[in-house]
């Protein structure tokens, strides 16, 4: 109902209750009159019948058929209008008279095979619906004897009597008392119809004109009146709107002269907006401007300054390996830790800068945690164990060993956290943990933590920490010096890594800096592992006077499946050990006779005494293993370092032989292809040395040539070359059918998150990141041998000095400042040359012999920007897969950001900054180039 309007509801509410009520009075009345008709019917044939039954038993009795037709005839004539025929049967079911002639009289019957009824029958004609037949028995009652004198049983009938009723005058009566009824319905519902229309027309015409109106006063006709007299409500109503449209149109005046006045209001709004608008273009075009003119300043000052400061640092270190006096050398030593705090803080500078203009462009490549935080505790190691602090490094086992990220921002943040930890810490502890937060399918959250037991902040000074160029206190600055940009800087790369750092801290009591950050997890094998399994079940004396140092250590030792006694001081103990861990703490100085004795009382203990002595004790390990049967090991103890020193046939000092060579050669034809030179020669020269036959392509269209004429067994192919990219190249050769199943192995430098599998998906087989390390290449040689059994990979052979070396031990007072890594990294350089020192040369000369080319290459693209932006990238990249093979990994990092940046199309002139730098770090390549390789 209600999807109809108001006439539909009033015709239909005003004609159901008549109709469903004429409807079922009809109905109820009409089934009365109908039944009622039917029982008058047989009411008047059973009169009839019971008479004539009781009338006939004398007839019956004397056999007189004449009596008993006079009888029958008699009452068929006085109800002729309703009785078509009357017959009487003896009690044999035989015909004995009837009124007239009947052309089947066995209908009229009962059933022979049942006796007579003794009670009266109706029952309907099976032969014709109009008729009724009627049977009444003739009973002896009146004890009159039978024509032949015998007495009759008064219980046992004479015969019966059958009267045919006619129903159909019946059926016309009841037709007549339905059509009636009919009638009565017809003019009910007339009558409401009537009723109805008048309401309609009293009711829904006046509401049908008065939404018409509203309609009209709804489309803006605002002096439209409803007319006309009305009744009760309706008048009401019509009232209401014609007030309101006074009303609107009332509000309509106001409101259009507020319109007006709002519009002239707008239009002077506008001017004034618009003259703002040209003078915040010209405010913004002066800020831009400013903007540039301050990067191009920081990195003309970064360029200007760090270039003498290089060069003050260089000659210094020059001299210091000269015969001086002990003055001279602390004068020098002096200078070159001023030089380098001025060249710490010129990097903060322009670190900050580029985190400002947000410039600062993180990598994604994988990298090994474990080795990451090791270099960083290994750099801050001396500053530590300088002021007597011990530095402990603990790694959630749950860890996985590869992940992709940035390693060196991570590297700059925790030795930025741990920096200051060390700055502000005079006694105790200085601990760095890292922690699963949180595990998913391809990716993890890592939580790192320092503690540190020093001078602590208070709350009020908590707020200031992360503001530049600002320190937790005004006398900390005078102190211990700092430009106040170390946390600002650090919290901008841990937010651009989508993390967050916070701290805890007590005043006097120490700090808790800690950030989190997620990294995404790789296959990708980065370092072998050691196998340990030789000893399991050794017996192990720790000694180590620091308990959260001897915690985490005991803890490595555990998980290798040692016995582990622990002493915070060498006593006499009566039990030998297999192996003495003895531990020197860093507060405390040494003399030969000390060291005697402790060394002594070890070697009673076992014959296998290893000394961990502080980073800036190391000079003392040279001596110390030439005069006893011991091991050194520098503090903080690394795991892996630890273990390969316990293992046996191991080399005996911290100084570790090189990798030894495959001895089985693969008897494999593998094709290397790369545009680079340097590149394409250090892994034509690792791979010397593990298959029999190599050829070299040094473009893609070489490669697919060759491919064509000769079947090889592995390509190793790189992406970024001219011409023909990887890609396109392992396509075509896909293609031939001699090298149609030689499985194609893509190297390159880009190891983002999700190019493997972009590579993989493109028809590549498999996947390998450069720079390429030996046992890497090997084991994927390995993996995809055709002529070895499918699916195995040989394992690698952990023989004396597989791991990485050990920290060398250097010559007292003289080495790098922690947070500034070396441009030329040397043992680097010397593992990705597959531990060659004759390749590792040859490479790294290539690559100076190249550094003019590329700056003549950025001074173009300065000049001319849009005219070799294109150029550029190429000879960018070129150099980029250089630095992975030559130990240059700062410039290695400049190169990957500016790569990135112009792979985003980003102009010439925004990366200013960055290819300054990237003209600087060269000229320190070339100066340590020329002392190295002298």
């Amino acid at each position: 109902m209600t999807r109809y309007g108001l006439r539909a509801r009033v015709i239909t509410l005003t004609l159901a209750p008549t109709l469903i009520i004429g409807l079922l009075l009809s109905a109820f009345f009409t089934f009365n009159r109908y039944q009622d008709l039917e029982s008058q019917l047989i009411t008047s044939g059973t009169d009839i019948i019971e008479p004539l039954a009781i009338a006939s038993e004398y007839g019956m009795t004397q056999q007189s058929r004449e009596a008993v037709r006079r009888l029958i005839s008699y009452a068929h004539r006085k109800h002729s209008n309703i009785v078509r025929s009357i017959a009487v049967f003896d009690a044999h079911h035989e015909l004995f008279v009837t009124s007239n002639f009947h052309p089947n009289f066995q209908s009229l019957t009962f059933d022979k095979s049942k006796p007579i009824p003794l009670l009266s029958t109706i029952e309907p004609s099976k032969t014709n619906p109009n008729i009724m037949i009627l049977r009444s028995p003739i009973l002896a009652e009146g004890q009159f004897t039978s024509s032949s004198g015998k007495k009759i049983d008064p219980n046992q009938a004479l015969g019966y009597i059958a009267i045919e009723l006619d129903l159909s005058s019946l059926r016309l009566q009841q037709y007549q008392e339905i059509f009636a009824a009919l009638i009565v319905l017809l003019f009910g519902i007339g009558l409401s119809g009537f009723f109805a229309y008048r309401l309609m027309r009293d009711v829904t015409l006046p509401i049908s004109h008065m939404v018409s109106v509203v309609d009209r006063i709804r489309r803006g006709h605002l002096d439209v009146r409803i007319e006309g007299k009305l009744h009760g409500e309706l008048d009401t109503l019509k009232s209401g709107i014609n007030a309101m449209a006074i009303s609107l149109s009332e509000y309509h005046v106001e409101m259009q002269h507020s319109i007006d006045q709002a519009t002239s209001d707008l239009r002077e709004t506008l001017e004034q907006l618009e003259i703002q608008n040209i003078e915040l273009d010209i405010a913004k075009k002066r800020a831009q401007e400013a903007a540039r003119v301050k990067s191009e300043f920081l990195a003309n000052m970064s360029h200007e300054l760090r270039t003498p400061l290089n060069g003050v640092i260089g000659f210094a270190r020059q001299m210091l390996k000269t015969e001086l006096t002990a003055n001279q050398v602390d004068y020098l030593q002096t200078i070159e830790r001023s030089a380098q705090n001025l060249l710490s803080i010129i990097n903060d500078i322009l670190d900050f800068s580029k985190l400002e203009a947000g410039k600062l462009l993180l990598e994604n490549i994988p990298f090994d945690l474990q080795d990451t935080l090791d270099e960083v505790v290994s750099l801050q190691a001396p500053s530590a164990h300088e002021k007597g602090l011990e530095i402990t490094l603990n790694i959630d086992t749950n860890i996985p060993q590869a992940m992709v990220g940035d390693p060196l921002r991570i590297q700059q943040v925790l030795t930025n956290l741990v920096g200051n930890a060390i700055k502000f810490t005079e006694r105790g502890n200085i601990d760095i943990v890292a922690e699963l937060r949180s595990r998913q399918e391809k990716s993890i959250e890592v939580q790192f933590m320092v503690r540190d037991t020093g001078i602590g902040i208070s709350e009020r000074q908590q707020s200031q920490l992360f503001q530049a160029f600002s320190q937790a206190d005004a006398s900390i600055s005078r102190r211990y010096g700092g430009t106040g940009l170390g946390l600002v800087i650090t919290q901008n790369l841990i937010s651009q890594m989508g993390g967050e750092i916070s701290l805890t801290s007590r005043l006097h009591q120490g700090s808790t800096f800690w950030f989190t950050v997620s990294f995404q997890t790789t296959n990708m094998p980065l370092a072998p592992q050691i196998d340990a399994s030789s000893l399991h079940g050794k017996s192990v004396l720790l000694v180590e006077p620091n308990m959260p140092a001897a915690a985490i250590i005991e803890q490595q030792l555990t998980r290798v499946g040692m016995n582990v006694t622990y002493q915070a001081q060498l006593a006499d103990n009566p039990e030998r050990f297999d192996f003495v861990l003895l531990n020197l703490p860093p507060n405390q100085s040494y003399d030969q006779s000390s060291l005697f004795t402790l060394i002594q009382k070890g070697l009673n203990l076992s014959s296998q005494l290893i000394l961990g002595l502080p980073s800036t004790e190391l000079a003392l390990a040279e001596n110390l293993i030439k005069l006893y049967p011991i091991q050194c090991i520098a503090k903080p103890i690394v795991r892996r370092k630890l273990i390969q020193l316990m293992l046996p046939n191991q080399a005996k000092s911290t100084l570790l032989a090189a990798p030894p060579a495959h001895k089985d050669v693969l008897p494999l034809k593998v094709m290397a292809v790369d545009d680079n030179p340097a590149n394409l020669k250090l892994i034509s020269a690792l791979l010397e040395e593990q298959v029999e036959h190599i050829v070299a392509c040094s473009s893609g269209t070489q490669a697919v040539a060759q491919a064509a004429e000769q079947k090889f067994d592995v390509i190793l192919m790189d992406i970024q070359m001219p011409h023909m990219d990887g890609v396109t190249a392992c396509q075509k050769i896909k293609q031939l059918p001699m090298n149609a199943q030689t499985p194609v192995i893509a190297v390159t430098a880009h190891a983002i998150d999700g190019e493997r599998e972009r590579l993989l998906q493109a028809g590549m087989d498999d996947y390998l990141s450069k720079p390429i390390e030996e046992h890497v290449l090997h084991q994927a040689l390995v993996h995809w041998n055709p002529y070895a059994e499918q699916g195995t990979i040989e394992r690698l052979d952990l023989t004396d000095g597989q791991l990485d070396k050990l920290p060398s031990i250097t010559q007292g007072h003289h080495h790098k400042s922690a947070s500034q890594p070396v441009s030329i990294d040397w043992p680097k350089a010397l593992k990705q040359a597959a531990n060659k020192e004759d390749l590792a040369i040859d490479m790294l000369t290539m690559l100076i012999e190249f550094l003019p080319e590329v700056d003549q290459e950025i001074e173009r693209a300065l000049t001319e920007p849009e005219k070799y932006q294109e150029s550029l990238l190429a000879t960018i990249h070129k150099l980029h897969g250089s630095c992975s093979y030559s130990g240059v990994p700062k410039l290695q990092t400049l190169c990957a950001t500016i790569e990135t940046a112009l792979r985003a199309e980003q102009p010439v002139a925004d990366i200013e900054p960055e290819l300054f730098e990237l003209q600087d770090e060269m000229e320190k390549v070339k100066q340590e180039a020329k002392t190295l390789l002298k």
